[in-house]
């Protein structure tokens, strides 16, 4: 019986322990479990695991010592997989901040290709502009687990087919970490910590994302890869967002996206300034076009962005009328300002197809000249250039045709009225610029201004804009053009008044000679021939400045044979020396008469020398008499003779009485002439101060 006894007790002894070890090694293998985890880097598992560990087998084993070194050990598995966790989070934080630009880079490259994929839609009438679609993967619905633990996507934005064309995009960025780090942190309760580390840190990276670089402005590589780096940021952002509850929410990406507008807008203000190449600007514009339209997709507001644009526009044409002012200079430097030959049909049509002319007997008959110089043709070709140039900035700005419209003639306009103008001006103002230049200059600006509605047309036929639609801006060419034409004339009045002093000149009059000359000076002979072949060529001139030029011409031959007469320097006139002069100014109307430009009636260009003439005919004739009985009257014979002008010439020759001739005062005849000097002279002094009081 004892031994019976014995052999029952350690039955239940090794039954007891059986129970026992069986309620242990769950708790052991459990622990083992854990650990293998936590050496293979599964710690979300590994956290599970440890939950169940702690609420499910160790309370029914938590008598024994070594369930009192595990419980112990727990929160200290905790702290590790929380910080091992963290140290997976700020890897993949670096890693992100490493591949940004490839990210953006991947993304603008396919929001390109879904652009170019709705147009050719558009074209083919199949939709209109197709919507941008991006596929993200949805958490899982209890929000508790990761996407998974080999979760390796990126942005999900690209179709099966696109993916050929931007091989491992998918592979760029883990987004593991995140996930893992945020449900590890929920389970533990210190999702709060998480989501706030989370988000210093990405401002962080963001504001080390929009400083751009320094020399950013030098090449269209700098903006790429700005532009690249901030839509990465934003790209991962967004994923972020709708792959996690409430990691980052909609009010934090906007304070981040509004952050971004302003620094990337400032960036690009400071640094498209220092930018004189039209073209670079051209393709910094297209670059933010895609730039925004690529974060217009992902939800972004971009109209700041197009706001921006046209301030950028703004200094686009600024460039671009720089540029021209070179192209205008150049052309205006190289013409050279005769009539274009045409030799046959074909010159004729290469012309023709330049510029908008149309004269049937040059079709007609070969050889002949077109009436313009080659600017003319080259100053119209570049005019539509520059509205190509200004048209190319106004594609994809999403603006209406009558914006763009607007735009293309307000530039056009800055060009006729600013750039062209200041050329013209310049060449017709340069020192050097002769006659037959001024004439070909007043002759090619006529057509430009013909050409203008033409101008009109062009502008219209792209833009789809008619020209009496309400607001549309008219050409101020017109303007530019009769300006131009202006200052040429008037130029050319004063070159011709130069031209005429230079040969006043050369005047050398022997005042004290005794007898005259039978015919008039060599040097106003010179002048006469010289005006006769001026005025030959003003024969394609419009009428009007022709004659203006010609009755400018003799005013200011007869205002400078008169001052001539009258300087001070000359004290002494004999009447021989008179007798001379006025074979000149004979000269000088017969030139008048001649009618050296057609269209003036009568007599109209000798009254240019009417003063002169009726003071010589006073003092050759002799007829003062007449002079003072009739002087005041509307009738007098010498209406036009000044008393004071006739009483400074009257002293020239009362010197020249007394001092010529040593006996005069001896003669009966001389001394009644200078007692008769002296009477006239006493009387025009008379005259002079009734008329001053």
């Amino acid at each position: 019986m004892k031994d019976l006894q014995q052999c029952r007790v350690q039955q239940r002894n090794i039954a007891a322990t059986v129970d026992k070890l069986n309620m242990c090694l769950p708790v052991l293998e459990m622990y083992s479990k854990l650990q293998v985890q936590m050496k293979s880097k599964r710690h979300y598992p590994a956290l599970k695991t440890l939950e169940q560990l702690e609420h499910t087998y160790l309370p029914q084993v938590s008598h024994y010592r070594f369930c009192q070194v595990m419980v112990d050990n727990i929160p200290k598995l905790r702290e590790e997989i929380k910080d091992v966790s963290m140290s997976d989070l700020k890897d993949f934080l670096e890693s992100i901040r490493k591949h940004s630009e490839r990210i953006g880079e991947t993304a603008m490259k396919q929001a390109q290709q879904q652009r170019t994929l709705d147009n050719i839609l558009s074209v083919q009438g199949k939709g209109g502009l197709a919507k941008r679609h991006r596929k993200c993967p949805s958490p899982e619905v209890n929000g508790t687990s990761p996407m998974s633990e080999q979760d390796s996507g990126i942005l999900d934005v690209e179709d099966e087919e696109e993916e050929e064309e931007a091989p491992g995009t998918q592979d760029l960025v883990d987004f593991s970490p995140v996930y893992r780090c945020l449900h590890i942190y929920t389970v533990l309760g210190s999702r709060e910590t998480f989501e706030n580390y989370y988000r210093k840190q990405r401002r962080k990276q963001a504001r080390l994302v929009l400083q751009p670089p320094s020399n950013m402005h030098e090449t269209l590589d700098g903006y790429r890869k700005y532009f690249h780096q901030i839509v990465g940021f934003f790209v991962v952002e967004d994923h972020i967002l709708h792959t996690t509850l409430g990691l980052v929410n909609r009010a934090y990406i906007d304070e981040l996206w509004e952050l971004a507008l302003s620094k990337t807008m400032a960036a690009l203000r400071t640094h498209s300034s220092y930018c004189s190449d039209p073209n670079l600007v051209l393709d910094l514009k297209n670059l933010i076009v895609h730039f925004a339209d690529t974060l217009q997709g992902y939800g972004f507001p971009v109209n700041q962005l197009f706001d921006m644009l046209l301030e950028i526009r703004d200094q686009y044409s600024e460039i671009l009328l720089k540029k021209w002012a070179l192209l205008f200079r150049n052309i205006l430097d190289a013409d050279n300002y005769s009539p274009i030959p045409v030799s046959d049909e074909e010159t004729y049509r290469k012309f023709i197809g330049q510029f908008p002319f149309q004269d049937s007997e040059l079709e007609k008959q070969f050889p002949k000249k077109f009436p313009f110089s080659e600017f003319v043709p080259k100053v119209y070709c570049q005019i539509k250039e520059f509205i190509y140039a200004c048209l190319k900035f106004s594609e994809d700005l999403h603006l209406s045709s009558t914006e763009v419209d607007d735009m293309i003639r307000k530039s056009t306009n800055l060009l006729l009225t600013r750039t062209l103008s200041n050329c013209l001006q310049n060449v017709i103002k340069r020192r050097n610029v002769g006659l037959t230049e001024l004439v070909q200059i007043i002759i090619n600006t006529t057509h430009l201004e013909v050409s203008c509605k033409y101008l009109e047309e062009f502008i219209t036929n792209i833009t789809g804009v008619l020209p009496e639609t309400v607001h549309t801006a008219k050409l101020y060419g017109l303007t530019t053009f009769k300006d131009a034409r202006q200052a040429a004339e008037e130029e050319i009045y004063t070159n011709l008044n130069q031209k005429i002093d230079q040969f006043l000149q050369l005047a050398d009059y022997d005042w004290l000679a005794a007898d005259s000359s039978t015919q008039a000076s060599d040097y106003l002979l010179d002048l006469v021939a010289f005006l006769n072949s001026t005025f030959a060529v003003f024969t394609h001139l419009p009428g009007k400045v022709a004659q203006t030029a010609c009755m400018s011409a003799c005013k200011h031959l007869s205002t400078s044979l008169t001052q001539l007469l009258l300087e001070a320097e000359v004290k002494q006139i004999t009447m021989g020396a008179l007798q001379q002069f006025n074979q000149d100014v004979k000269e000088c109307e017969r030139f008048a008469r001649s009618g050296p430009v057609p269209g003036f009636q009568g007599d109209t260009l000798q009254l240019a020398f009417i003063d002169l003439r009726q003071l010589l005919d006073l003092f050759i004739k002799w007829d003062w008499s007449t002079y003072l009985a009739d002087y005041g009257q509307p009738t007098c014979k010498y209406l036009r003779v000044n008393p004071t002008t006739a009483l400074i010439l009257l002293e020239k020759m009362k010197d020249s009485s007394r001092k010529n001739n040593v006996f005069a005062q001896f003669r009966k005849n001389e001394r009644d002439k200078q007692k008769l000097i002296e009477t006239v002279a006493k009387q025009l002094r008379s005259l002079i101060n009734s008329h001053h009081s």
